[in-house]
């Protein structure tokens, strides 16, 4: 059963339709691995156990009858943050404590009608505010990578990456073939280069929003984690669409980005920016980049040096525009209408109380920094001047689209960190995001790619950046690097039959 879990979702498909295996028992055994796993890792704060196998045995009587959809029978994680008809969404904060939705975001929707099975909800930072998935309620997932220090492997426990760590985690420990995710800094790309997985963060309006748990409604965005490029491009094109319910959702085609792969690279025209070689960063981070530069060369692409002179400003300005969405966002969430309440002498009082107690650290800094920025007198100075700078941003990538197809660059500064390492400085978890950022802060598609692996013997990826709504060429680079790089996936499974306590649950019980 351990080998079936260790399946993509172009292998799984193909063995589901060629009725090798049922979808019943390709979901057995997911559940079996989650539960052997997840006591260590802690990806899943809650199983749908019941729910997948009625999911699975609806799809094994459409693939008896032929009559088969996009992803039918195929098991996913679902992050958190996407709202689960009658299912326990709570965004990894105490605030929403048991809140069960009426309705299904827009992206869940599209999966499942799609034929997908739903395993459960996976963890993540609180409302998806960090970069390592140590703000989550539920306590903090473990990456199923470990450093190995003289050849030998450590039992040293590393952060995932964030805020999609439990999506990440997920993936590559094989709890799913692959996991939804949101992205509204690197979220997504951040923790797939630290686990060795794929992420892509497509184009700001590709997926709708809707029935998501909103950080930051400008920079938001859902996409795929999943072990392959292919599997990605899978994930991708059923996870879009164009939705009337999205104000920001775009009526723009979805192209069969699988397809798209097989057109390979050659005279592809690839952008290698001078600023993001930054003060600091590591000679194996800027051998990666070389590496990806080499092998994108030889399968036929063209290597241009541009610049986009506004990225020193891109990570200071979204630490001003995400935190003051975020205190206009998280002002729903007051204790009268759903979620926690803690009760005061009066009104004001209940609000206090309530978003004192269910609110995390990281997420009351954040508010505080939003609402300060956003205050009378700091407004103009802060809020508009980052939203100036974001301009800039953008303009300074349709520059370089005049030249270039996509740019090629890191995608983290360094590889997978220890727990509590950067916990204690907010400007060391920040600058996490500093090859990340400015494809929100500009709308764009962005792609990690497993490339590498650290001298501790941890993933590296490299990111990929394009043009709006051109993920298909994204698609085609990073396949390229793929195929030059290949794969990187845990050899140890050092969680099995341990059985360390977690914040996870069962569908149906109570968050504490």
């Amino acid at each position: 059963m351990t080998e079936l879990t260790k399946l993509t979702i172009a292998e799984a498909r193909e063995k589901l339709r060629a009725k090798e295996v049922s979808a019943t028992e390709l979901t057995k055994a997911f559940i079996d691995a989650i539960e052997t796993a997840n006591p260590s890792i802690n990806a899943y704060v809650l199983q749908t156990p019941e729910l997948a196998l009625s999911q699975a045995k609806e799809s094994d009587k459409r693939l008896k009858a032929g009559d088969a959809r996009p992803l039918e029978g195929l098991p996913l994680g679902n992050k958190d943050l996407f709202c689960t008809k009658d299912v326990r969404t709570t965004a990894c904060s105490k605030i929403l404590d048991d809140f069960k939705p009426t309705y299904e975001s827009t992206v869940g929707s599209n999966l499942w009608n799609a034929g997908a099975v739903m395993l459960g909800k996976l963890n993540c930072d609180e409302f998806a505010m960090g970069s390592s998935n140590e703000t989550s309620a539920f306590g903090p997932v473990v990456s199923p990578w470990r450093r190995k220090k003289d050849g030998k492997t450590t039992t040293d426990k590393l952060v995932p990456g964030g805020s999609s760590g439990g999506s990440s985690a997920a993936v590559s420990a094989n709890l799913c073939l692959a996991a939804t995710a949101t992205d509204t800094g690197g979220s997504i790309r951040q923790p797939a280069a630290l686990t060795g997985t794929v992420g892509i963060k497509p184009t700001y309006g590709r997926c709708s929003r809707w029935g998501i748990v909103a950080f930051a409604s400008s920079l938001d965005q859902a996409g795929p984690i999943a072990k392959t490029v292919r599997d990605a491009a899978i994930m991708l094109r059923a996870m879009a669409s164009h939705d009337p319910k999205d104000s920001t959702s775009v009526a723009a085609p979805v192209p069969d980005y699988e397809m798209a792969l097989a057109q390979g690279v050659k005279g592809l025209r690839v952008g290698v920016p001078k600023e993001y070689r930054v003060e600091g960063m590591s000679k194996e981070i800027e051998k990666l980049w070389q590496d990806g530069i080499a092998w994108l060369k030889a399968a036929g692409a063209t290597i241009h040096d541009i610049s986009l002179p506004h990225t020193k400003y891109a990570l200071p300005a979204y630490y001003i525009v995400a935190p003051a969405e975020a205190s206009s966002n998280l002002a729903r969430y007051d204790g009268v209408r759903y979620g926690l309440r803690v009760p005061g002498k009066d009104l004001i009082d209940t609000y206090e109380n309530t978003r004192a107690a269910g609110f995390g650290k990281e997420v009351r800094r954040r508010i505080l920094i939003g609402t300060y920025v956003l205050s009378a007198g700091y407004y103009d100075a802060y809020y508009l001047k980052a939203q100036k700078v974001r301009t800039l941003i953008k303009r300074d990538f349709d520059d370089a689209w005049k030249s270039v197809d996509v740019v090629l660059t890191p995608t983290t500064p360094s590889p997978a960190f220890g727990f509590g390492e950067k916990t204690g400085d907010p400007i060391a978890m920040y600058l996490e995001d500093i090859f990340t950022v400015t494809v929100n802060m500009a709308g764009l598609p962005g792609i990690s790619v497993p490339a590498g692996l650290s001298s501790e013997g941890t993933p590296l990826g490299l990111q990929l950046i394009g043009k709006p709504f051109d993920e298909a060429t994204l698609f085609r680079a990073a396949q390229a690097i793929e195929d030059a790089a290949g794969r990187f996936v845990v050899e140890d499974r050092w969680w099995a039959g341990t059985t360390a306590k977690t914040g996870a649950k069962k569908a149906g019980s109570k968050s504490k």
